[in-house]
């Protein structure tokens, strides 16, 4: 799951080695920190938070065919 979302957002950002997932988890299932490169943060998040919309709703998809509930945060 953790490739998932950082090949997601390592294909929207022009520096895709500045991309870090990172990986917790709590009662609830994993959540994952994902951290850009300065001034890529728009780029992942888009305008009105639909590409960060359209992540979370892969990951979520993904994480349900294993019976997890999955959760993807962006952080600056």
């Amino acid at each position: 799951m953790k490739e998932l979302v950082e090949f997601l957002c390592g294909e929207l950002v022009e520096d895709p080695d500045a991309v870090q997932v990172t990986e917790s988890f709590d009662e609830r299932g994993p959540t994952y920190h994902v951290t850009v490169g300065p001034g890529e943060l728009g780029k992942v998040i888009g305008r009105g938070g639909r590409t960060a919309k359209a992540i979370r709703t892969v990951v979520r998809a993904a994480a349900s065919r294993q019976r997890l509930a999955a959760r993807v945060d962006f952080e600056d």
